[in-house]
């Protein structure tokens, strides 16, 4: 998870981007108007500088071209024009120079020259190897300066001999240089009107009170993608004005005595840390984001007991609570104990194990994400230190049961999601407003067999909720029997998912009185029973309705949809149906997916009938479509509806050939099949037939005297003479 809040490092690079302004911004200048501007700069310049291309009546132009490189407004556009030096037939006048992406190797005193004037320099993937140290000497206004991606540790003290031209330098990237500490601090020594430096991608290992020396103005330090493994004591005290720190992606394996009073976002994420802990100082601290996600914290850190922190995030560590493990009978096995030092001072810090969570100050938090950890359960009163919260993130984790308090959640609480736990009990405290504030609520991938009696319905501002692949029944059952989720009378509701939750067949008042717009009943294998009617109630506010693999079957009779007017995303892919379903006059039908369903052919008249005319996309592959009987295919094509026609198969004589390889018109084995088989059958046999017969009469004519007269003298005939 990125760090909130955090300096956005890869953002300067692309700083360059933003200020060359695109052509196409200039489209509403009127052409007179666009000469009369220029006119001046046509004849300071001379019209072999300067080219401009009138790409339509309009009057709408391109940037300047200036020898290769694009000019517009002071800012000089040369990325990726194969350069071997700086170019110098710019303007004088440029204020913004960027290089990206050209072989340069060096740069040199005088390769600057012909621009005093520029603010901005970006030198991004040149291979710079060599930085003379007089070639920034005569820019007195350079504010930025980017220098990522080179090589500048193979010359670095000539590159810091360069740096200390322009004195008023606020913005400094050396990323992905190959420097390492003692690099770094050459290249920073005496640099004190910086206030943002990138030193993301290097091979710095350790920090230590030299390397910064001097930056009493930082601001904003990227150290980020590094090596770093130590920060010795102090390194960072120095950085009065430090307000955001990423060290993001190294190889810190903990943080102890955490003391940047002023730092207001701390970006921690990918290292190794096993323990946060920050100073024990009465000290007010202006912390608001700090992101420990992604190490391998074993307890909840130590906070400042003063701060304003909101973002809080911890995903994917090894978090848990021990409470329940306390052994009262030996409390000094239940402490830890860090050992410090710093210099000829040595201390100690000691962390009391069992103890549930810090004591520091959690009420300004809004957002916690404790997600994948190991928490298996949550301490009383854990929710109540956090007045203030909206967003709490608990999925991926070991949770068996939870109980909510009657003061808990909070009442700012909004989103909370318990997905992927092994929830198998849900409980609430008295009093109807258990889930008062909540709007989202994710118990997805659970055990729960029920929820609290209505839990939804008294929760007045919830909108979404998602008990996918939980082993649930919906009320009302046949009998009244108990032990089902009741949603009837949820006002609030408009988004429930329910998918793989092995419902039976649903009951008509399933979802009265709700106003559901979308509604998802996938993988529950005959939970409508061939018929759309347990639906009505949603009928008139459905808007997205999934039923994949929901057990439709060709022996259900035709579903109609002709009631559901709101309806706009239908799925009802991974069924076995054979015919389209009826629409009506439906006007908001937007997309619809039929994939790997039992349609063999389009019905008759099936955009003029069956298709609203409102629809937009469909998808109809992975179906044992018959060739021969595909009539409607061309004026689907027609319309562009069909997303996935090229994936679209269909069956000729044994052989599975994809749709946009038909032959034109009817082929030939198709028309064979439509001939009726009994009459060609007929024809066949025919002439055999008549050809034996004649055959027969031709024997018996030419031997009819000798066989008469064998047949009489065996059978002892007497002979009429």
């Amino acid at each position: 998870m990125p760090g909130t809040g955090s300096f956005c490092w890869e953002c300067v690079a692309g700083l360059w981007d933003v200020l060359l302004l695109p052509a196409a911004s200039l489209s509403s200048v009127h052409s007179a108007a666009l000469e009369m501007e220029l006119l001046p700069l046509w004849l300071c310049l001379g019209f072999h500088f300067l080219t401009v291309e009138w790409r339509n009546s309009s009057g709408s132009v391109t940037a300047a071209s200036q020898g290769g490189c694009a000019w517009l407004d002071g800012v000089a556009d040369c990325r990726g024009r194969n350069l071997a030096s700086v170019p110098g037939g710019l303007p004088r006048s440029s204020r913004t120079l960027v290089l990206d992406g050209n072989p340069l190797g060096g740069l040199w005193n005088d390769s600057l020259q012909p621009y005093p004037l520029l603010e901005g320099l970006s030198l991004r993937g040149c291979r710079l190897e060599r930085v003379d140290r007089g070639a920034l000497q005569q820019q007195a206004r350079l504010r930025s300066l980017a220098l990522p991606d080179n090589r500048l540790c193979r010359a670095y003290e000539g590159a810091a001999a360069a740096l200390r031209g322009p004195r008023g330098l606020r913005r400094l990237d050396l990323a992905g240089n190959a420097l390492t500490e003692t690099m770094v601090a050459l290249l920073l020594r005496n640099l004190s009107s910086l206030e943002a430096v990138s030193l993301a991608r290097n091979s710095i290992m350790r920090l230590d009170d030299a390397v910064f020396e001097g930056l009493g103005r930082l601001r904003e330090l990227d150290l980020q993608r590094n090596y770093i493994f130590e920060i010795e004591g102090g390194a960072l005290d120095g950085l009065a004005e430090l307000r955001h720190l990423n060290l993001a992606y190294n190889n810190l394996p903990c943080v102890v005595d955490f003391g940047l009073t002023r730092l207001r976002s701390l970006n921690l994420s990918h290292n190794a840390l096993e323990w946060f802990l920050a100073s024990g100082a009465e000290a007010a601290f202006e912390l608001e984001v700090l992101d420990l996600s992604h190490n391998q914290l074993l307890f909840f850190p130590l906070l400042p007991p003063r701060s304003k922190l909101h973002t809080l995030l911890l995903r994917d560590n090894n978090v848990g609570f021990y409470g329940d493990l306390y052994n009262s009978s030996a409390p000094e096995e239940m402490v830890a104990q860090f050992l410090l030092v710093d210099g000829n001072v040595t201390s100690v810090t000691t962390v009391s194990l069992w103890e549930e969570f810090s004591a520091g100050d959690l009420s300004g938090l809004h957002l916690l994400d404790l997600s994948q950890n190991q928490l298996r359960y949550l301490p009383d009163g854990f929710l109540e230190k956090m007045p203030s919260l909206s967003r709490l993130n608990l999925s991926r984790n070991c949770l068996a049961a939870l109980r909510i308090r009657e003061r808990e959640p909070p009442g700012a609480l909004a989103e909370l999601d318990l997905s992927r736990n092994r929830l198998s009990e849900l409980r609430c405290g008295p009093g109807p407003g258990c889930l008062r504030g909540l709007r989202s609520l994710n118990l997805s991938s659970n055990q729960l067999l029920g929820v609290p009696a209505g839990l939804f319905a008294n929760a007045r501002q919830l909108a979404t909720v998602d008990m996918s692949r939980n082993p649930i029944a919906l009320c009302p059952r046949p009998g009244g029997a108990p032990g089902c989720v009741d949603f009837r009378n949820a006002a609030s509701l408009r988004s429930l998912a329910l998918e793989g939750c092995g419902l039976g067949p649903l009951r008509g008042r399933a979802f009265q009185g709700t106003a559901l717009t979308r509604l998802d009943l996938s993988g529950n294998r005959g939970v409508l029973n061939g018929s759309t009617a347990p639906l009505g109630a949603t009928a008139p506010t459905l808007q997205v309705l999934a039923l994949r693999d929901a057990g439709l079957r060709a022996s259900h009779k035709e579903l109609d949809f002709s009631r559901f007017r709101s309806l706009r995303d239908l799925d009802l892919s991974g069924n076995a149906l054979s015919s389209f379903p009826s629409f009506g006059a439906s006007p908001a039908l937007r997309s619809l997916d039929l994939r790997r369903n039992a349609l063999t052919a389009l019905p008759q008249r099936a955009l003029a009938e069956r298709l609203p005319a409102s629809l937009r996309t469909v998808y109809l592959s992975q179906n044992p479509y018959d060739c021969c009987a595909v009539h409607d295919w061309a004026a689907l094509r027609r319309l562009h509806a069909v997303a996935d026609l090229a994936l679209v198969t269909c069956n000729l004589s044994s052989r599975v050939i994809r749709l946009t390889e038909l032959p034109g018109g009817v082929p030939q084995v198709c028309k064979w099949e439509r001939v009726d088989m009994g009459l060609l059958y007929l024809v066949l046999i025919l002439p055999s037939c008549l050809t034996l017969l004649v055959a027969c009469t031709v024997l018996f004519l030419t031997f009819r005297k000798p066989l008469l007269q064998v047949i009489k003298s065996r059978c002892h005939w007497p002979s009429v003479y």
